[in-house]
C-alpha cells in the first residue's frame, strides 16, 4: 500500500510540544532509502538539499550518518518548517542548516539559492513524497532547480510511487492515485516516462531505478553525458 500522507501533522498523529511531527512512513523507509543514497555519498563532501522535508526526520537521520556532508532541509508549509527546525534543534547536529523556505514551483527555488547565503553547488538533491501531491508545475520546478544547482557529478534522488509505461506497479498504488486525483485533479502518481522526458528537457537523465518497500521506488538522475 502506498505509504504517503497528505500534509504531515494534519492526520491526528501526535505533535511534540516543541512542534516536532512524527511520520510513521519514516520509520518504515529511512533505512532502505539510505541504502540507495549511501553508496553515492560515501567518501564525498558538499551540500545536499532535501526538497520538501516534511517532518524533518529524514534529514536528521541522513545527517547523523554522513557528518562530512552539509544537509539543507526545506519545505513550503509553515507547520513543516517548524517541525524541521524542532527536529534540528533536538538532534543538535552541526551539519544540518536551518530549513529553507523553498517553493518548488519556482525554478529558482528561493532567494538563498541565488544570493550566496544558501548552499553552493549541490552534491545531491533528495525529494520524497512530493510530486504526486502537487501540481505538475512542482515537478517542473524541481527538475529545473536541480539542473541549475547540481554540480557536474551531482545526483537527483526522487522517492515515491510511480507508474511504468502508463500502468501502476500495484493495485494499491492505483487506488492511492484515484484518491489523490479525487482530492485535486492536478495531483496524481507520475509516470516514469513523463519524468524522463521532463528530465531530458533540463539536461538530466535517468540512470537508476531502485525498488523500495510499499510499492515505492527511487529514481536517480544525473547530468546527461
Amino acid at each position: 500500500m502506498a505509504e504517503h500522507v497528505v500534509g504531515f501533522g494534519r492526520d491526528g498523529r501526535p505533535v511534540e510540544p516543541d512542534g516536532r511531527l512524527d511520520a510513521p512512513a519514516f520509520h518504515r523507509n529511512h533505512q532502505p532509502i539510505w541504502a540507495v543514497l549511501q553508496p553515492f555519498l560515501a567518501g564525498k563532501s558538499g551540500d545536499v538539499v532535501e526538497a520538501g522535508s516534511g517532518t524533518g526526520q529524514h534529514v536528521v537521520d541522513f545527517a547523523r550518518r554522513s557528518p562530512e556532508i552539509i544537509w539543507w532541509p526545506s519545505d513550503l508549509d509553515e507547520q513543516h518548517l517548524k517541525s524541521i527546525g524542532a527536529w534540528r534543534a533536538h538532534a543538535g547536529l552541526s551539519n544540518i542548516r536551518p530549513p529553507l523556505r523553498i517553493d518548488l514551483s519556482d525554478p529558482a527555488w528561493c532567494r538563498e539559492m541565488r544570493d550566496g547565503s544558501g548552499p553552493g553547488e549541490l552534491l545531491a538533491v533528495f525529494c520524497a513524497n512530493v510530486i504526486h501531491i502537487a501540481p505538475w508545475r512542482v515537478a517542473e520546478g524541481l527538475f529545473a532547480g536541480a539542473a541549475r544547482y547540481l554540480r557536474d557529478d551531482g545526483r537527483l534522488f526522487l522517492y515515491g510511487p510511480f507508474k511504468r509505461y502508463g500502468k501502476h506497479t500495484a493495485i494499491s498504488n492505483a487506488v492511492f492515485d484515484s484518491s489523490l486525483r479525487a482530492r485535486d485533479p492536478e495531483w496524481g502518481v507520475r509516470d516514469i516516462a513523463d519524468l524522463e522526458t521532463l528530465a531530458a528537457s533540463t539536461g538530466l537523465a535517468l540512470i537508476e531505478v531502485a525498488g523500495m518497500p510499499a510499492n515505492n521506488q527511487i529514481l536517480v538522475f544525473s547530468r546527461q553525458v
